[in-house]
C-alpha cells in the first residue's frame, strides 16, 4: 500500500528529514554560516563581517525589487512597481537599522583588526554601484573600482548601457502630461543625475493639481521615500565611520570622512527636491 503524503495540518511536526529537504537544505544554513572568515583574533570582527555581508544581502534584494520595478515600468504594470518601490524603502529602513549595531563597536574594537583589511573598503562594492546606476547616479569614474572582477565589471557596464530607472520615470512623466516624450532630455546614460527645469517644470504641474496626476504624484512621493532613505543610509555610515575611525583615511584609499560627506551631496531625484521650494 502506497504511504499517504505527510499533511502538516494532520500529522504534526515533522522530525526525520533525512528523506527530505529540510529547513536548512533550502536556505544553504550550513553555507551560509561556513563564509565568516576572521583573520585576527579581535572579538568585534565577526560583527564586522556579517554587518557587511548581510548589507550585501538587502542590496541583492534591493537590486531584484529596483530591476523587477523597471520593468514593470516599462510594460506598464504600475501598481506592481509600486508595490516594489515601497519595499525598496523598507529594505533601504533595514539597511539603516544595521548601523545602529555597528556603533556599539568602539575605535579600540575596530583598531585591534582594522589591519586585516587591507586594502578592502566598501567603496569597491559593485552592488552599491550598481545601486547607484539604476537609480540614475553614473559615474563612470568608479567603474575601475571594479576592473578587477570581470563579472561584476560586465554587471555595470551592462546597466549603463541602459536608461536609469529615473529616466524611464521622466519618460513617462512627459508622455502622460505632453502626449509625447520628444521634448524630454535625453537620458542620463553616462553620469550623475543634475536637476533640469524642464523637468522640474512638469512635476510641479503635477504637485499643484495632484487629483488629476494622481498617479505621478504617488509615484513622485515613493521616489522621495527612497532618496530619503538613501540619503539616511549614507549619513548613518558617515556618522560611523566618524564615529570609529575620526578623519582617518579609508581602508581604500579615499579620505575618509571628507569622501563621504562628499557624497551626501548626490541627488538622485534633484527635480523632486528643488521643486518644493516653488509650491
Amino acid at each position: 500500500m502506497r504511504k499517504k503524503p505527510f499533511n502538516p495540518a494532520n500529522d504534526g511536526a515533522k522530525t526525520d528529514l533525512a528523506k527530505t529537504m529540510s529547513y536548512g537544505d533550502y536556505l544553504h544554513i550550513d553555507t551560509i554560516l561556513d563564509q565568516q572568515h576572521c583573520l585576527s583574533e579581535a572579538h568585534d570582527e565577526m560583527l564586522f563581517i556579517i554587518q557587511h555581508q548581510t548589507s550585501e544581502l538587502w542590496m541583492k534584494q534591493l537590486l531584484h525589487e529596483m530591476s523587477a520595478a523597471r520593468l514593470a515600468l516599462e510594460t506598464g504594470k504600475l501598481q506592481n512597481m509600486m508595490k516594489m518601490l515601497s519595499r525598496v524603502s523598507k529594505i533601504l529602513e533595514q539597511l539603516n537599522n544595521q548601523w545602529d549595531v555597528l556603533r556599539t563597536m568602539t575605535p579600540a574594537d575596530y583598531t585591534q583588526f582594522r589591519e586585516t583589511l587591507g586594502l578592502s573598503s566598501g567603496f569597491q562594492s559593485y552592488q552599491y554601484r550598481m545601486i547607484e546606476y539604476i537609480f540614475g547616479n553614473r559615474n563612470t569614474n568608479m567603474l575601475k573600482a571594479h576592473e578587477h572582477t570581470p563579472d561584476a565589471y560586465t554587471k555595470l557596464t551592462t546597466e549603463l548601457a541602459r536608461t536609469s530607472f529615473y529616466d524611464e520615470v521622466v519618460g513617462l512623466l512627459f508622455k502622460t502630461l505632453d502626449g509625447t516624450i520628444d521634448a524630454m532630455p535625453a537620458p542620463h546614460l553616462d553620469t550623475h543625475h543634475e536637476a533640469r527645469p524642464e523637468i522640474q517644470a512638469r512635476w510641479k504641474i503635477v504637485y499643484e493639481d495632484i487629483n488629476s496626476h494622481w498617479a505621478l504624484y504617488e509615484l513622485a512621493e515613493k521616489l522621495v521615500d527612497i532618496e530619503d532613505y538613501f540619503r539616511r543610509w549614507r549619513f548613518n555610515h558617515v556618522t560611523t565611520v566618524e564615529r570609529v575611525i575620526g578623519f582617518k583615511r579609508g581602508t581604500g584609499g579615499t579620505s575618509g570622512v571628507q569622501y563621504l560627506r562628499r557624497m551626501l551631496e548626490v541627488e538622485l531625484f534633484p527635480e523632486l527636491w528643488h521643486l518644493r521650494g516653488e509650491l
